[in-house]
C-alpha cells in the first residue's frame, strides 16, 4: 500500500511539474551521448597503442643494443609505472566523463595554469605520436604493395599515398568511433597472434643487420622511455567518456586493463629477443627476404605491421579531436573546432584540423623524423610524461581536496609524480649532456606553457578561463518527471532544486 501510494503521489508530481522552465543540457552534449559499449572503448585504446609494431621494436633494440636482462626489468618496470598512472587516471573516470581527458582531469585538481600545460603536452604528444606512425604508416604500405605488385618509388606516389591514407583516416574517423574500433580490434588481433606465432615457432641467434640511430639516453633508459611511447595513448578510452555507455565504470576498466595487455606483449617481446625467438620477426619487417625469411613470412608481417601503424595514425586522429573538441567548447582554442556532424554527432572541423596538421608535418618532414628518429621521439616522450607527471600530482590534490584520501591513494599518487618529476629531471640533463637541446627546449615550453596560454587568454577572451576543466554533467532530460528542476548556478554550473510541492513547500532539511 505505501509503495503504491509513493508511485501515485510521483505520478502527480509529475504532472503538475513546471514545464515552462528552459531545459539545462550538458556542455558536451554534441557528442553522441551513451552510444560507445567497452569493446569499442578497448578497440579505441588499443588502436592508439598498436601493440603489434610496440613488440617489434622492443625486440629490434634488445637485440641491437643487448642490454640483457637489465632491459627486461626495465620494461617491466615502467609498464608497472604506466599502470600506477592508469590507477591516478581512475581516480578520476570513477568520478566525471571529459572530452577532454587528462587535460580536464588536471583542472579538477590543480587548476587552469597546469590544466593549460597538460593540454599543450597532450596535443605535443599525440600530434607527435600521429606523425611518427603516418611517417611509418606510408614506406610500410608501399613496400607491402612492391611485394604483391609494382614497385613505387619517389616523392610522388609517396605524396599519393600519404593524401590517400589522410582521406581515409578523415573519413572514418568522421564517421564514428563505432565505425572502425570492432573493425580495428580484428586487425589488430590477427596482427598479435602473427606476431607471436612466429616469435614462438622460430629461434635463431643471428641479429639484425639494419643500422639505425643511437638513442639520445643510454640503453636501459631508453628502452623504459620506449615502452612509454610504445603504451602512449592507453588512456585514449577516457577521451570518449561522454559518448560511453555507463563511462564511470566502462572507461575506468579500459583505462586499468589497457596497459596490463600490452605490457605483458613487451615483456614477451623483450624475452623473445633475448633467446633468440625475436630475430626472423624482426628480420622480416626490416629486411624482408634479405634477412632469410620466407616471402609468405615477409608478407604476412608487413601487412600486420601495415595495419597497425594505419590504426594507430586513425586512434591519434579520433583522440586527438576530441581534445581539440573540449577546447573549442571551452574556447580555449577557436570555438569552430566545436561544430558537430549533424549525422555522426562527431566534431568533424577538430578531426580534419588534427589529420591535416598531421599530414603537413609528414610531408614536409618525414625524412628528419625517420632520420633523426631518436630527438624526435625524445620529444614525444618528454611531453607524455610532462602529461601523465600532472594528472598524477593533480589525483592527489584532487582527492585530498574532496576528502576521499586513503593511505594507499596518497602512496600511489605520491610516487608516480615524484618518479615522473625525476624522470623529467634525468630527460633535460641527459639531454644537455649529449647535446640534444631540442628535449630541453621541448620541457621548458611544456613547462612555461600553461603561464604563456593564460596570460593570453586573460587578455583576449578571459571568459574562457572560467569554462576550463567542461565534462558531461547531467542534464534536464535525464531527470525523472518531478523529482527537481536542473538551474544553472553563478559558475555556469548545474544544480538540482527538488521540487517543493514533493515536500509541502518544505525542503527536506527544513522539515523536522
Amino acid at each position: 500500500m505505501a509503495l503504491t501510494a509513493a508511485l501515485r503521489a510521483a505520478i502527480v508530481r509529475a504532472q503538475s511539474a513546471d514545464q515552462d522552465c528552459d531545459p539545462v543540457y550538458s556542455p558536451l552534449r554534441g557528442l553522441g551521448r551513451r552510444r560507445l559499449t567497452p569493446i569499442d572503448l578497448l578497440g579505441q585504446s588499443l588502436s592508439t597503442i598498436a601493440p603489434a609494431t610496440g613488440m617489434v621494436f622492443i625486440a629490434f633494440w634488445m637485440i641491437t643494443y643487448s642490454p640483457g636482462y637489465a632491459g627486461l626489468v626495465a620494461i617491466a618496470a615502467t609498464t608497472s609505472a604506466v599502470f600506477l598512472v592508469a590507477l591516478c587516471i581512475t581516480h578520476f573516470t570513477r568520478r566525471l566523463a571529459a572530452a577532454g581527458s587528462l587535460y580536464s582531469f588536471v583542472f579538477q585538481g590543480s587548476g587552469t595554469k597546469a590544466a593549460l600545460a597538460a593540454g599543450t603536452a597532450l596535443v605535443l604528444g599525440y600530434l607527435g605520436i600521429s606523425v611518427s606512425v603516418f611517417s611509418q604508416a606510408v614506406p610500410s604500405l608501399l613496400d607491402t604493395i612492391s611485394i604483391v605488385g609494382p614497385n613505387f618509388e619517389g616523392s610522388v606516389p609517396t605524396g599519393i599515398v600519404t593524401i590517400l591514407i589522410a582521406g581515409t583516416v578523415a573519413w572514418i574517423a568522421v564517421r564514428g568511433v563505432r565505425f572502425a574500433t570492432r573493425a580495428i580490434l580484428v586487425v589488430e588481433a590477427c596482427s598479435l597472434i602473427l606476431i607471436i606465432a612466429v616469435m614462438l615457432a622460430t629461434r635463431t641467434g643471428t641479429a639484425t643487420t639494419v643500422a639505425l640511430p643511437n638513442p639520445s639516453l643510454s640503453a636501459v633508459p631508453f628502452l623504459a622511455m620506449l615502452t612509454v611511447l610504445s603504451m602512449a595513448g592507453f588512456e585514449s578510452a577516457a577521451f570518449f567518456g561522454p559518448e560511453s555507455k555507463r563511462p564511470l565504470i566502462t572507461v575506468t576498466r579500459t583505462v586499468l586493463i589497457s596497459p596490463i595487455i600490452c605490457g605483458v606483449l613487451f615483456v614477451f617481446a623483450a624475452w623473445a629477443a633475448m633467446t633468440g625467438h625475436g630475430a626472423t620477426i624482426v628480420g622480416a619487417y626490416f629486411e624482408g627476404t634479405a634477412s632469410g625469411a620466407g616471402p609468405g613470412v615477409v608478407l604476412a608481417v608487413k601487412i600486420g605491421m601495415t595495419c597497425s601503424w594505419l590504426a594507430c595514425t586513425l586512434g591519434c586522429a579520433q583522440a586527438g579531436s576530441r581534445l581539440l573538441y573540449s577546447m573549442g567548447v571551452e574556447r580555449v582554442l577557436p570555438s569552430s573546432l566545436a561544430r558537430m556532424h549533424r549525422r555522426f554527432r562527431t566534431p568533424y572541423v577538430a578531426v580534419l584540423t588534427f589529420v591535416s596538421v598531421s599530414t603537413v608535418c609528414v610531408l614536409v618532414f618525414s625524412d628528419a623524423v625517420r632520420d633523426d628518429s631518436g630527438s624526435f621521439d625524445g620529444v614525444v616522450e618528454t611531453a607524455l610524461v610532462c602529461a601523465y607527471t600532472l594528472v598524477a600530482f593533480a589525483s592527489w590534490r584532487f582527492l585530498r581536496r574532496i576528502g576521499e584520501h586513503t593511505w594507499s591513494t596518497r602512496l600511489c599518487t605520491l610516487s608516480v609524480s615524484a618518479a615522473g618529476a625525476g624522470l623529467l629531471v634525468y630527460i633535460v640533463v641527459d639531454g644537455a649532456v649529449h647535446g640534444v637541446w631540442v628535449l630541453v627546449i621541448a620541457a621548458a615550453a611544456v613547462a612555461a606553457s600553461g603561464t604563456i596560454w593564460s596570460a593570453i587568454l586573460l587578455r583576449v577572451r578571459p571568459e574562457s578561463l572560467r569554462a576550463v576543466g567542461a565534462f558531461d554533467s547531467i542534464e534536464t532530460v535525464d531527470l525523472l518527471p518531478g523529482t527537481g528542476t536542473l538551474l544553472i548556478d553563478g559558475d555556469g554550473r548545474p544544480h538540482l532544486v527538488p521540487d517543493r510541492s514533493a515536500f509541502g513547500n518544505r525542503l527536506p532539511e527544513q522539515r523536522e
